[in-house]
C-alpha cells in the first residue's frame, strides 16, 4: 500500500499531461468499473425476476392443463352415468344378461374412442356394491383392452363417498396395487425407486413404487325413480404415462413437467445424465419438507435428480384433502447461469474497450488542455518582473478560458496597482499642495486686507478728474480678485465638518434657481426642471449642497455664452439614494480634460475668469455626504452631472477627501 502511495505522490509531482492522463483513465476506470458492475447487477437480477415470473407462469400452465386432463375424466364418467343405455341395462347386466352386458360394453367402446383422452385409461361400470359389470383398459395408442373381472372396488375412498353423496366426485387419488392387479394394471403402476442425492431416507408413502397416482372420476348411476344402481369409474393414471408431461411441455414451451406421487417421480420429462426419463428418482428432502411435510408451495433452486433447477413444485391433495403428491416445472439453473455469464462477459467486454478508447482520447485531449500552460510560464516570468519592481510588466491573454482570465485579472490588477500608486502619490502632492495653498493664503491674507484698505481710501478721497484715479480702481479690482483667489485657496485646504439635517432637496433647487436666475450670467438661459414629487428627504449639510448646485448651475451657464437650456432633475434610486442630474445643452467637455476635471486648480476658463478650484470643492463635498458624481460629456451635445447621495448618512463628522485627477466621464468617482 505504502509503494502505491509513494508511485502516485511521484505521478502526481510529475509532468502535467503525464498527469491528466493518467487521472482521466483512472476516473474513467473507477467510474466504468462502477456502472459495469451496477448494470451488471440490475441485468442479473431482472434476469432472476424474469425467470421466477417464468416458472410462476409455468406452473400456472401445468396446472390448467392438470385441471383439464381431470374435467375430461370426469366429463367421460358423467357421460356414461347418464347414457340411455347405461342406465336401463344396468340392473340386467347385474342379473347376467350378457346381452345387456354387451350393450353396455359397446357404450363404453363408443364413448371412450371420441373424445381421444390419450394416456392410460381405465373406464368401468360398477353395480350399487362396487362389483364391476363391465370396463375397457385404453392403451397411450389408443388400442382398447376388454376387462373382465369380478373385482370390488367398493373399497375405494372416493367410491365410498361419491355413493354416500350421491353426487359425481373427480379428484387425484392413490389406487392400491390390490385394485390395479386384477385389471392388468399393476404393472403400469410398479416403479422402481432408485436412489436419488439429497432425498429423504424414507419414502414419504409406503405404497410408492407399487400404487398408483390417478386422475380418478366416481359418477353414480340413478334410475328413472332416482334411486342409485351403480357408478361409473374413470381414471387416468399418472405412473409410467408421459403424455401429459409431454403434452405440458410441448404445448405450454416449459422446459420439464414431473408429477410426482408422494416424493417419487412416476411421471417426467426429467433426463438423466444417461438421457433416460429420471422415472423411479425423489425429490429431495428439503423440498419434500415445505410441501409434503408442510402444505406449502416451493419456489427457487432445487436439486433435481443431479443438478440444479429453478422449480416451482404444488401440492396435490386427494379428495380428502390429503397431500399424496407434487406437481412440478422447472429450468435448469445451468442455462441460467450461462445466459448471466454471457451478459457479464459482453459487459466486462464493453467497459474494457471503454477505458481502452478513454486512454487512447486521453493523450491528444491531455495535450490541448495543457497548451495555456505555456500562457501560465508567461504569467509567472511577469509576476517575477513585477516582483522586481518593474509594474510595467504585462502577462499576453493568448488563450480563451480560466487560464485566459487569469491572466487578464492579473493584467488589471497591474492596471488598478499602477493607477492606486499614482493616486497614492498625487493625493501626497495635493496634501502638501493643500497645505502650501492654507499657508500662502493665510500669509498673504492680511497684507492684501492692507492694501485693499488703503488703495479704497484714496480711491474715495481722488477726485473723478484725477489721472491716477483709473489706476487707483484697477488695485483695487485687482485686489479684490486676489482676495477672492485666497478665500477659495482657505475653502480648498480647510477640513470642513458636514452640519448635516433634513433637507428637501426639491425645496433647495427652487430656491436656488429664485435666486441665481436673477443673475446676468443666466441672462438668455432657461432653467427647466423635473424634480419628483416623491422624493424622499435627505440627510444632508444645505449650504454645502447648495454651494455645489451653484457652482454647477454657473458652470452650466458660462458654458453656454450664447445661450441654452439648464434642465435640473431628482428621482429616487439607487437603493438608499438620491439622484440628482445637472443637464446643459453646450458644446460638452473634451475628452481629454475630463481626467483632470476635478483637479484643484485646472481650469478652460480665460484667466481672471476662474480659479480651477470650483469642482474640486463640489467634489470633496460630495465625498463628505458619502456620495457618488460623475459626468458624461459627448462633445457637441452638452453636459450632464450626475450626483448620487445617501438618504441616511452613516457617519456625520466626515472630512474633505482630496480628489484624484484620474476621474473618467464614464466612472464613478469616489
Amino acid at each position: 500500500m505504502k509503494a502505491i502511495i509513494r508511485y502516485l505522490k511521484d505521478l502526481y509531482s510529475g509532468p502535467f499531461q503525464a498527469t491528466l492522463v493518467f487521472s482521466f483513465a483512472l476516473v474513467a476506470a473507477i467510474t466504468i468499473g462502477v456502472n459495469a458492475w451496477v448494470i451488471s447487477g440490475v441485468i442479473n437480477n431482472y434476469l432472476s425476476e424474469v425467470m421466477d415470473e417464468r416458472v410462476a407462469r409455468d406452473i400456472h400452465l401445468a396446472a390448467t392443463f392438470y385441471e383439464n386432463k381431470l374435467h375430461e375424466v370426469a366429463g367421460i364418467a358423467q357421460q356414461l352415468s347418464l347414457s340411455y343405455t347405461v342406465v336401463n341395462n344396468i340392473d340386467a347386466a347385474r342379473q347376467g344378461d350378457l346381452d345387456a352386458l354387451g350393450l353396455i360394453e359397446a357404450k363404453i367402446v363408443n364413448t371412450v374412442s371420441g373424445p381421444a383422452l390419450g394416456g392410460n385409461q381405465f373406464v368401468a361400470i360398477l353395480d350399487v356394491n362396487g362389483d364391476m359389470l363391465a370396463g375397457q383398459l385404453i392403451s397411450t395408442s389408443g388400442e382398447q383392452t376388454p376387462v373382465i373381472s369380478s373385482g370390488n372396488w367398493s373399497a375405494l375412498p372416493i367410491f365410498q363417498e361419491a355413493m354416500l353423496t350421491e353426487q359425481q366426485i373427480a379428484a387425484v387419488e392413490v389406487i392400491p396395487d390390490t385394485f390395479l392387479r386384477p385389471v392388468g394394471m399393476a404393472e403400469q403402476a410398479s416403479v422402481e425407486l432408485i436412489d436419488t442425492p439429497k432425498a429423504a431416507p424414507q419414502p414419504f408413502d409406503p405404497r410408492e413404487g407399487i400404487a398408483g397416482l390417478a386422475l380418478v372420476s366416481v359418477s353414480p348411476i340413478q334410475d328413472a325413480d332416482g334411486q342409485i344402481v351403480g357408478s361409473t369409474l374413470v381414471f387416468h393414471m399418472f405412473n409410467n404415462d408421459f403424455t401429459l408431461v409431454d403434452q405440458i411441455k410441448d404445448a405450454a414451451q416449459i422446459d420439464t413437467v414431473t408429477i410426482f406421487f408422494g416424493d417419487l417421480r412416476v411421471s417426467t420429462n426429467v433426463m438423466t445424465e444417461a438421457g433416460e426419463r429420471a422415472i423411479g428418482t425423489r425429490v429431495s428432502q428439503e423440498v419434500s419438507d415445505v410441501v409434503l411435510q408442510g402444505g406449502q408451495d416451493y419456489v427457487g433452486t432445487a436439486f433435481v435428480v443431479n443438478e440444479n433447477y429453478i422449480t416451482r413444485y404444488e401440492p396435490l391433495r386427494d379428495n380428502a384433502g390429503q397431500i399424496i403428491g407434487i406437481l412440478y416445472v422447472g429450468v435448469r439453473q445451468a442455462a441460467f447461469l450461462t445466459l448471466i455469464q454471457t451478459v457479464n462477459q459482453r459487459i466486462l467486454l464493453v467497459a474494457g474497450l471503454t477505458i481502452l478508447m478513454t486512454f487512447i482520447l486521453t493523450t491528444p485531449v491531455s495535450r490541448m488542455i495543457t497548451r495555456p500552460l505555456k500562457e501560465l510560464r508567461e504569467l509567472s516570468r511577469a509576476s517575477r518582473r513585477v516582483a522586481d519592481g518593474d509594474l510595467s510588466a504585462r502577462a499576453p491573454v493568448m488563450a480563451g478560458g480560466e487560464v485566459g482570465q487569469l491572466a487578464a485579472a492579473f493584467n488589471n490588477m497591474l492596471d488598478t496597482l499602477q493607477a492606486t500608486q499614482d493616486q497614492l502619490v498625487r493625493k501626497e502632492n495635493l496634501a502638501s499642495l493643500g497645505q502650501l495653498a492654507a499657508g500662502v493664503a493665510h500669509e498673504l491674507n492680511n497684507p492684501l486686507a492692507t492694501v485693499l484698505l488703503y488703495s479704497d481710501i484714496l480711491l474715495r478721497e481722488c477726485g473723478e478728474d484725477d489721472p491716477h484715479r483709473a489706476d487707483l480702481e484697477t488695485i483695487v479690482r485687482e485686489t479684490n480678485r486676489c482676495k477672492s483667489i485666497v478665500a477659495a485657496l482657505l475653502d480648498f485646504a480647510r477640513q470642513h465638518q458636514v452640519e448635516a439635517q433634513e433637507l428637501d432637496l426639491n425645496a433647495l433647487i427652487q430656491t436656488i434657481i429664485e435666486i441665481e436666475g436673477k443673475h446676468a450670467v443666466y441672462e438668455g438661459v432657461s432653467i427647466h426642471t423635473d424634480l419628483n414629487p416623491d422624493l424622499p428627504r435627505i440627510q444632508a449639510d444645505p449650504a454645502q449642497i447648495q454651494a455645489v448646485l451653484i457652482n454647477l448651475l454657473s458652470n452650466s451657464a458660462e458654458a453656454m455664452p450664447a445661450g441654452g437650456t439648464i434642465t435640473l432633475k431628482t428621482h429616487p434610486g439607487p437603493s438608499g439614494m438620491v439622484t440628482i442630474e445637472v443637464e446643459d445643452t453646450g458644446e460638452g467637455i473634451a475628452p481629454e480634460n475630463l481626467p483632470k476635471l476635478y483637479t484643484p486648480f485646472f481650469t478652460t476658463k480665460p484667466i481672471g475668469k476662474g480659479t480651477g478650484l470650483g469642482l474640486a470643492i463640489t467634489y470633496g463635498i460630495i465625498k463628505m455626504h458619502r456620495g457618488q458624481i460623475n459626468v458624461q460629456s459627448p462633445v457637441g451635445k452638452g453636459t450632464t452631472f450626475t450626483i448620487q447621495l445617501p438618504i441616511r448618512l452613516p457617519n456625520l463628522g466626515a472630512s474633505i477627501q482630496l480628489p484624484n485627477n484620474a476621474a473618467s466621464n464614464q466612472n464613478l468617482i469616489g
